[in-house]
């Protein structure tokens, strides 16, 4: 019997994230998701030593970074290449959530290829185009020609069709239907899938955990997925050889909260402001302690757009419990002249902001959001014996570590307390056991984990992946 139904893995093996995963059924071919590998990029790249977008994507490929897949890649890229345009042969790709290492490489794909997601995974996409430099990796929502030469380069950005849904609005990508069913994430808008093939279901989890604020969406996706009785399973293992904690986002809010009503100084937090329940804890925190919550103009890029989703109940930017830190530019002071982002020049109007120097006089009153590539504000914000709260995951790579190290130089120099408090966005491994079994596939792909081998232990067909090789389903 000749199956018609395969995979190929083309990321997120033996590593956390980079997921690039192809299915093919008959004559239709999708990817769920098509990420950027953070650990195979720092191999050859850091901070100075970027690929050369004027290479288009050579560099990428020389050092796979990106699969070299005929039938894929933007015309303009592969003319820096040499070679000739390419129609595509995938009918779409089918992105989990927002996060980089899922989203990202959806820049370097054929504009002729449907993306679709979750509408507020689109309203974070949004918020990163907004506030971020466009670069080569990050072009997701729309991408700017890079022609050779100097032809055609005042041309505006090509807009990639974005089809959005909602859990239980099933579509269809030819002739594979597909469910997406929201899960509980480090992100809102984070799916996983259930796709109906000529052969029966298979299920992609994205990530996802079941310690988080909205568990039972993770639940609900367990339970549809059993259902089906699905002939593979595609999962996330990202903490697969961890144990279960009693870490929770209220936890978070506790620890954090008990910390920050003994500081009679400046109160620091450090999240992804990606994560909405996380920003509620801190928001809810710095309500409950009598103190304004000071966010960055980037992060109310953010905020805005959460906001229209009605269903996550966040406050707007301008919001009386919220305050916009202003930044300085170009002549060191605050003049509406020295900003030429257009995120910040189109806010400053905003009746809420905030300068530094203001904190500084009487800090006791504001708990504000600083990531660590903004601590050079700390000069002015002048947060001596202040209590700094990190609620991010602890290194894991050397770049990392050499940053982590950075950011205990500042604090110290500074005599600022330093706590970490965090939930993380990824199952534990004895919940993705359970999760597992309860679903019940006839076959399991393990990928974003370092411990494929750990799935062993379940007394199922465990397929330990390679790259680029075909499996049939």
């Amino acid at each position: 019997m000749i199956k018609l139904v395969n995979l190929r893995f083309y990321g997120g093996i033996n590593e956390i994230g980079g997921n690039k995963i192809l299915l093919e059924d008959n004559d239709t071919k999708i990817f769920l998701d098509f990420g950027m590998s953070f650990s195979r990029r720092e191999k050859y790249f850091e901070e100075f030593l970027r690929p050369r977008t004027a290479n288009g994507i050579g560099d990428f490929l020389e050092v796979n970074l990106t699969p070299d897949i005929s039938g894929i890649y933007r015309e303009d890229l592969l003319e820096h290449l040499g070679r000739k345009p390419e129609n595509p042969v995938v009918q779409g790709v089918v992105l989990s959530h927002a996060h980089a290492d899922h989203a990202n490489y959806i820049s370097f794909l054929h504009k002729d290829i449907t993306i679709y997601c979750g509408e507020t995974c689109k309203y974070i996409l949004e918020a990163v185009d907004e506030q971020t430099q466009r670069d080569l990796e990050n072009e997701v929502l729309n991408f700017k020609i890079r022609p050779l030469y100097n032809k055609d380069r005042k041309n505006p950005p090509i807009k990639r069709q974005i089809n959005t849904f909602r859990t239980g609005d099933k579509f269809k990508i030819d002739s594979l239907e597909i469910k997406p069913i929201a899960v509980d994430h480090s992100v809102p808008g984070a799916y996983g899938f259930i796709i109906y093939t000529s052969e029966g279901a298979v299920v992609y989890t994205g990530d996802l955990r079941m310690h988080g604020t909205h568990a039972y969406m993770t639940k609900e996706f367990i339970n549809a997925s059993k259902e089906v009785k699905p002939i593979a399973m595609i999962t996330e293992g990202t903490r697969i050889d961890l144990k279960k904690t009693d870490e929770s986002e209220q936890k978070v809010y506790n620890d954090s909260k008990n910390e920050l009503s003994k500081n009679k100084n400046l109160s620091i937090v450090d999240f992804n402001f990606k994560d909405v329940d996380r920003f509620t804890t801190f928001y809810k925190m710095a309500k409950d302690l009598n103190k304004k919550l000071v966010i960055s103009f980037k992060h109310a890029c953010f905020l805005e757009r959460y906001h229209r989703d009605k269903k996550l109940r966040t406050p707007d930017s301008k919001d009386n419990q919220i305050l916009l830190l202003k930044p300085k530019r170009l002549t060191g002071t605050y003049i509406d002249e020295d900003y030429t982002d257009w995120y910040i020049k189109k806010r400053l109007n905003y009746p809420n902001i905030i300068l530094a120097e203001d904190i500084a006089r009487n800090p006791s009153k504001y708990v504000v959001v600083l990531n660590f590539y903004y601590f050079n504000m700390l000069v002015d914000l002048k947060p001596k014996n202040g209590t700094y709260i990190h609620s991010l995951s602890e290194p894991f790579n050397e770049e990392m570590e050499i940053s982590y190290e950075r950011m205990n130089n500042w604090l110290n120099h500074f005599d600022v307390k330093f706590v970490q408090s965090h939930c993380s966005g990824h199952i534990s491994g004895p919940d993705l056991y359970d999760l597992i079994e309860t679903i019940n596939p006839k076959k399991v792909f393990p990928i974003h984990t370092e411990h494929p081998e750990m799935f062993k232990k379940l007394n199922m067909n465990v397929e330990i992946v390679e790259e680029g090789k075909k499996y049939e389903t």
